[in-house]
């Protein structure tokens, strides 16, 4: 069961109410559970558009329908209202959705290199894709773009990079770079 606290259950009851349709309750789902690009999605959910298999709670003024597949990555979550001055916040807080789920560790680290390191590398038009996890599982990288045959590729490396996903992947004992960076022009800095 997803706790809701009492006033998200009041904002989402104003919520539902405020569409004017009858029997019109709400969804929540995960897209993309398992994965550092895991995200809660939480919809209206029209009459007859409920399915069998959902997990339903049932609350004063409207009905949460929660698909069954992803429960597992909903253990723990809340729902919660954040009323501050004029603003407002619905959060909704569920530690386990990013969990290892069904991924490789490669495919968790190719994850989170798309997801959160190239779009921030690229801001310096570089990259750097998995090379190989070896079995001691460091993580080994090349080098592209601006990053290739940067002075700086060492600092970003190991303040930035491998600081990042040994965070989020334990698993991970290190992050080693395999690019040749003397051959490398430094696009960005030339």
């Amino acid at each position: 069961m997803i706790a809701l606290s009492s006033d998200a259950v009041q904002f989402l009851r104003e919520m539902v109410q405020g569409q004017g349709e009858r029997g019109l309750n709400l969804r929540l789902t995960v897209l993309r559970p398992g994965s550092p690009l895991a995200e809660c999605d939480l919809a209206f959910c029209p009459p007859g558009t409920e399915m069998v298999s959902d997990l339903v709670q049932v609350h004063e003024g409207f009905t949460l329908f929660i698909d069954h597949e992803v429960v597992p990555f909903l253990e723990g979550a809340r729902i919660e209202y954040e009323k501050e001055g004029v603003s407002a916040n619905l959060n909704i807080i569920a530690p386990k959705i990013r969990g290892k789920g069904h991924l490789s560790l490669f495919d968790q680290v190719t994850a989170l290199l798309e997801s959160e390191i190239n779009p921030a590398l690229a801001s310096h038009k570089g990259m750097c894709r998995l090379v190989e996890i070896t079995e001691a599982k460091e993580v080994v990288l090349q080098f592209g773009g601006g990053c290739h045959g940067c002075g700086m590729v060492d600092v970003t490396l190991k303040q930035g990079i491998e600081k990042t996903i040994r965070e989020r992947i334990p698993e991970i004992t290190a992050v080693k770079d395999s690019t040749d960076h003397d051959t490398g022009e430094n696009p960005y800095y030339a």
